[in-house]
């Protein structure tokens, strides 16, 4: 009998492994569509000509440095480093091109895929639940349009889902925790100096990283992750200080961002009033401090202002999350047009609507504490996510996953929920700060669709290997969920 249990666990995990490997496939097949169909196209826009620009000079060997149309040459900051250092990387092996930069988006969106798969499987779980969490992440349109955007909310969308599953297996309580630990926080410090304000979940990630009723344990994790974390940036901290004058963590735009989102009208990016004060400082670092001190004045001078502007802000973050199809008719209205970036906007919108009431239908339902009120929450998120103001269900997922907050139930599928909360809600504190944006929302979509598949409900042990000496054997991948 423990001899069969085990030949079955072992026949099932090698279904569970072809399984990972076929939502790899499917999530690559459809990007590298994308790249196929959109590389000769779309040449890098907004944002995106910046990256490709400081990525082509680091693989030319020039540095992260700028070139001005007068020929002068300075070091450069503005942006962060991460993503032009990883487009420069393909560049160097594959050449400088628009079709190596997708690629690279690519093979970090399919990762995505893979992990969510990983994430969601587990003791007991039924085949179809990671299988559709990886296929949902693998063919989701917000994402697989977003392969073409020389941008890089889609790499951090992939390492944050990286970070998290290395954060869940570090809960296991083996001699490999630590090492699990120590692999989180290097992608975690890889994320930070892609997008430096995802040095914002480490802390988090560290808490959730063991289920201990002691403070203590989580305390010492988050410590060793953002240790590990800041290690990984700290080279590059260090060259900011001695370069750009100015000791900046990863990149020197934080001041102009906080200036935007004093100013902005509606939520979103706007071209800034230069202030007075700021007219002849040219220096990079220097101009951004000035933005910062400036923006910090206003603040001050009117608090409950700025602070009115953050539900717009996070309004056009969330509301419509059609960052891929605005990114290509940015790049070329003649290959993709008005009629297009509409259609195909509305539609990874409705999408994330979809699997946004999904999530929060499974989170009010699931076993656990407080389901009455999670139920209520998740009624007035699913029906506000079916409104205009779909913002309103994100954050009554945040609240709906805290409600539900537990040790002792099943901790693959809480772990995923609040993995998701946790993203969510730095993303709307963050941008509440500074400005909104629909592809600054990307970082929360894999996350999202992951959940309506993860299994909530109680397990059992199947009868069969009740008494086995090796239940865990047995009991690993049985057909339940």
């Amino acid at each position: 009998m423990i001899r069969r249990a085990r030949v079955y666990a072992s026949s099932v995990v090698s279904v569970r492994n072809r399984d990972a490997l076929g939502v790899f496939a499917v999530a690559l097949f459809a990007r590298l569509a994308i790249v196929v169909w959109a590389h000769a196209r779309f040449p890098p826009a907004e944002d995106g000509r910046y990256y490709d620009a400081l990525a082509r000079r680091l693989a030319a060997g020039a540095g992260y440095t700028w070139l001005w149309p007068d020929g002068a040459v300075t070091y450069a900051a503005h942006y962060p480093v991460g993503y032009p250092a990883l487009l420069a990387c393909a560049y160097v092996v594959f050449g400088a091109s628009t079709a190596a930069a997708m690629s690279v988006n690519a093979l970090f969106g399919a990762i995505s895929a893979v992990v969510a798969h990983r994430l969601v499987d587990g003791p007991q779980v039924s085949r179809w639940r990671p299988l559709a969490a990886g296929l949902s992440v693998a063919l989701h349109p917000a994402l697989v349009s977003y392969t073409a955007a020389v941008m890089t909310e889609g790499v951090t969308a992939s390492l944050l889902l990286v970070a998290v599953f290395m954060t869940f297996r570090s809960r296991d309580g083996t001699r490999w925790s630590w090492s699990w630990l120590a692999g989180a926080g290097v992608a975690m410090g890889v994320a930070t100096l892609v997008r430096p304000t995802s040095i914002l979940f480490v802390p988090l990630w560290g808490m959730l990283s063991t289920s201990s009723r002691n403070f203590r344990p989580r305390l010492l994790r988050s410590a060793a992750i953002m240790t590990i974390a800041l290690a990984c940036v700290l080279p590059w901290t260090i060259r900011n200080c001695v370069h750009m004058h100015r000791c900046a963590l990863v990149s020197l735009n934080g001041g102009w961002n906080l200036l935007i989102g004093v100013e902005t009208r509606d939520g979103a990016w706007m071209p800034i009033s230069v202030p007075s004060a700021c007219a002849a400082v040219w220096d990079e670092a220097g101009k951004d401090a000035c933005f910062e001190r400036e923006a910090r004045r206003m603040i001050l001078t009117s608090p409950a202002a700025w602070l009115a502007r953050a539900p717009a802000k996070i309004a056009a973050t969330f509301d419509y999350v059609g960052a891929g199809p605005s990114y290509l008719a940015a790049s070329n209205p003649y290959a993709f047009g008005d009629r297009d970036r509409v259609t195909l906007g509305a539609i990874d919108t409705i999408v994330c609507r979809g699997f946004l009431v999904a999530a929060l239908i499974a989170c009010g339902t699931m076993v656990g504490p407080r389901v009455r009120s999670r139920k209520l929450i998740a009624f007035l998120g699913a029906a506000c996510s079916m409104t205009l103001a779909g913002w309103l269900g994100y954050v009554a997922l945040v609240a709906c996953a805290l409600l539900a907050y537990t040790r002792t139930a099943d901790k693959g599928a809480h772990f995923v929920v609040m993995a998701t909360a946790v993203v969510i809600g730095v993303t709307v504190l963050v941008h509440s700060a500074f400005i909104g944006a629909g592809r600054y929302a990307l970082i929360a979509v894999p996350f999202v669709a992951m959940v309506p598949f993860c299994p909530f409900g109680v397990r059992k042990i199947p009868t069969g290997c009740a008494n086995s000496v090796s239940e865990a054997d047995c009991a690993r991948f049985m057909p339940f969920g």
